[in-house]
């Protein structure tokens, strides 16, 4: 699915709508990087979130099951409710932000059409040495927002999901109703927060000399700016490719992490 995010974050970067927009969509998109910049440029800065999906994937579930156990300690209930679901995955959104920063930015950076590094070497470097190791972290403010909400969406969404399905009576029913909750889940999730994404991907592209002021700094003023400049829907930008990967990525996410789960818990009882 890494080409979708590649289109994803040409299109979030490009200013402008309309007839003023280099790409008009998907395929557009696609066919103009495959005959301009050849084939292999769809996969563009993949090292980085081949390197990070695994901490990241990791990260989310783990932090997910111990805010889980915080949560129901504090408020002194024993089964999770929808609130509960709500608050746990948004927690560990930002739990799972100080994971991705880095990765997210140097993926950024290779999959920019300007870019001029060869690779996910020489972009860190390059950071490091022309922006200071602490650029490594731009962007995390609005990471922290696009981690928070799609993960909010995402657990609460499959909690309420999972309570109006059919109780599984099998193991095909049980990764049938993941499979949709999940897919359901990290639709709304994107729906949520795609605006945090275009302004993060804006902002963790930008390059500025020392003392000069960064247009898109911080999540919230850098979305007004969008809004003025191009309008409401430029705040969706690469919505359809972005939900086209993590509406289906959300239920397969879902039904491998439960798979998974359930075949190390057997090695564990068997032990």
């Amino acid at each position: 699915m890494y080409p979708l995010d590649v289109v994803k974050t040409r299109i979030q970067l490009q200013v402008g709508t309309g007839a003023q927009a280099e790409y008009s969509g998907i395929i557009d998109c696609i066919t103009k990087i495959v005959k301009n910049e050849g084939p292999s440029r769809l996969y563009r800065g993949i090292s980085a979130p081949i390197l990070m999906e695994a901490p990241k994937r990791a990260t989310k579930f783990a932090a997910n099951d111990e805010w889980g156990k915080i949560y129901r300690k504090a408020f002194g209930v024993t089964e999770m409710n929808q609130q509960l679901a709500i608050l746990t995955g948004a927690t560990a959104g930002a739990t799972e932000s100080f994971v991705v920063v880095p990765f997210e930015l140097i993926k950024i950076r290779l999959q920019d059409k300007t870019s001029k590094y060869s690779g996910m070497g020489e972009v860190f470097r390059s950071i490091v040495k022309n922006e200071g190791p602490l650029a490594l972290y731009n962007g995390l403010e609005a990471t922290l927002w696009r981690h928070i909400t799609w993960n909010a969406g995402y657990f609460g969404v499959i909690f309420q999901v999972r309570s109006l399905l059919p109780k599984a009576k099998n193991q095909t029913e049980k990764t049938v109703n993941d499979l949709i909750s999940g897919a359901i889940g990290g639709t709304v999730g994107t729906l949520i927060n795609t605006p945090f994404d275009v302004v993060k991907s804006r902002i963790q592209n930008t390059v500025t000399a020392p003392g000069v002021v960064r247009k898109y700094n911080w999540t919230l003023p850098s979305i007004v700016t969008v809004f003025k400049e191009e309008g409401f829907a430029a705040l969706y930008k690469g919505f359809l490719p972005k939900v086209l990967r993590l509406g289906p990525g959300g239920g397969i996410l879902l039904v491998v992490f439960t798979k998974t789960m359930d075949f190390f818990r057997t090695i564990h009882y068997k032990d």
